[in-house]
């Protein structure tokens, strides 16, 4: 028998049930659809959960600080203080592609009546563009230049009036109403200084604190979203950015032959020449390597964190939950192949003479089982085919429902259906179409032609 002919045999005597046919391949449409949009929803959470962690954290970033117990009587200060010579050093380690240098100052910004205490962060400029910030107007600061600012999108909400001892903006859930990119931000480099010399007690065993020097600072961007309360949390909501060159520059010209807070000392007391950083960001080639990464900065002597342990944690949940989804899914799959399989039976047992006859002609007992399993595999494709249209209907209404919700996952797309899902969901309702009928099948095949015949 043709190969040809046994498929037009199968669908014909499909067509010959179309109640029974359309109810198993019914079965089959709610086992399919259900796998596929319960596992869409685990991937759906995953991937919301990824994006929300890049939000919060790098995920193949390692931040390194100096040791907690640095020895002051050491020769050398970049034996334990973060230098360009341990910048150099950390880039020599295995699996690591860049290391940028942070360096942070205490600043006090004044608009008015109204003043902020921020802590800057120098950044080389090319680590400011890895931070993925969306720029609302303006530019990233450029290198050799003056020093600028980048403002995050909440970070005016530190303001408050110190005088009155009201509460910063972002306590009363408002914002500075301010102009950034057409007016420039005053800045005391000299924080402290300002500090004292404003609100203390206005003099020390030098005499009374001096007012420090005050900077116009010009503002080179403002993040996307920016001073708009609604908008989403970012890594760099709050950060005010600038080039770490010019940073250093306006630092050591403020603080001439003078201690830069924060800053180590030398065991007289006196300022280093070189200025060094408050945190080194390592750069991995793949978040796999980060634990080694940091395992190996941690051995030679610095203290290293980063958020892998924590990410695996995350994921290895959302593994759990897609996996419990997708065995709730296959449940309604099981179901359906027992439909399949009970199908098959009853076809054979109506059909036993035809069987007989066929096995009288000639026909080979091969052709007889290929047959029904073809039978069986056009329920399960028929049955998958239209079981995968309906989970994109499906996932279609539950991404749209939750749009619209007020709950936690609103304005999220909680369902995705990638196309190897799609595509690996009908192979296997074939597959399990096949399965189910593969023992009526061999029951088919050894029936005794005789009793076939006989059969009434």
């Amino acid at each position: 028998m043709r190969f040809s002919d046994m498929l037009k045999m199968s669908l014909s005597n499909l067509w010959k049930r179309k109640i029974r046919t359309f109810l198993t391949v019914l079965g089959v449409v709610i086992g399919v659809a259900s796998i596929i949009v319960m596992v869409s929803l685990g991937i759906g959470l995953r991937t919301s959960t990824m994006e929300d962690l890049e939000n919060y954290a790098s995920l193949t970033q390692v931040q390194v600080n100096a040791p907690f117990d640095t020895d002051s009587s050491s020769k050398k200060a970049t034996d334990y203080y973060l230098s360009d010579e341990t910048v150099e050093r950390l880039k020599g380690l295995e699996h690591v592609v860049g290391v940028s240098p942070k360096l942070e100052a205490q600043v006090v910004a004044k608009f008015g009546k109204y003043i902020a205490n921020y802590s800057l962060q120098g950044l080389p400029p090319e680590a400011i563009e890895k931070l993925n910030i969306k720029i609302g107007e303006g530019e990233l600061p450029k290198p050799g230049g003056e020093l600028s600012f980048f403002y995050g999108k909440f970070s005016l909400q530190d303001y408050y009036d110190p005088r009155s001892g009201d509460m910063p903006f972002w306590e009363k859930g408002k914002t500075l109403d301010v102009d950034l990119m057409s007016k420039p931000v005053t800045v005391y480099l000299d924080g402290d200084s300002y500090t004292s010399a404003m609100y203390g007690d206005g003099g020390g065993e030098d005499g009374p604190v001096k007012m420090p020097k005050k900077y116009m600072i010009p503002t080179a961007g403002i993040e996307e979203g920016f001073n708009d309360s609604e908008s989403d949390y970012t890594a760099t909501a709050w950060g005010i950015y600038c080039d770490l060159e010019a940073l250093k520059e306006a630092l050591k010209k403020e603080y001439k032959n003078k201690v830069i807070p924060g800053q180590p000392t030398s065991k007289t007391g006196k300022p280093y020449k070189e200025i060094f950083y408050n945190t080194l960001l390592v750069d991995v080639d793949a978040m796999e390597n980060v634990t080694s990464v940091q395992k190996a900065i941690q051995d030679l002597g610095y203290n290293a964190y980063s958020d892998a342990e924590w990410i695996a944690q995350e994921q290895n949940s959302m593994n759990m939950i897609q996996a419990v989804l997708g065995g709730i899914g296959a449940v309604s799959l099981l179901v359906a192949a027992i439909g399949i399989a009970n199908t098959m039976m009853m076809s054979i047992y109506e059909r036993t003479k035809e069987i007989g006859v066929m096995k009288v002609l000639g026909c080979d007992m091969r052709n007889i089982r290929t047959m029904f399993l073809m039978e069986a595999g056009y329920i399960g494709f028929f049955g998958g085919a239209v079981g995968m249209g309906f989970s994109y209907l499906l996932s279609a209404i539950i991404n749209q429902l939750v749009m619209n919700s007020d709950s936690e996952f609103g304005g999220m797309t909680i369902s995705i259906i990638p196309a190897w899902l799609a595509g690996l969901s009908l192979v296997f309702a074939v597959l399990i179409g096949m399965l189910a009928g593969f023992f009526p099948a061999r029951r088919a095949m050894k029936l005794s032609a005789l009793a076939a015949i006989k059969n009434e």
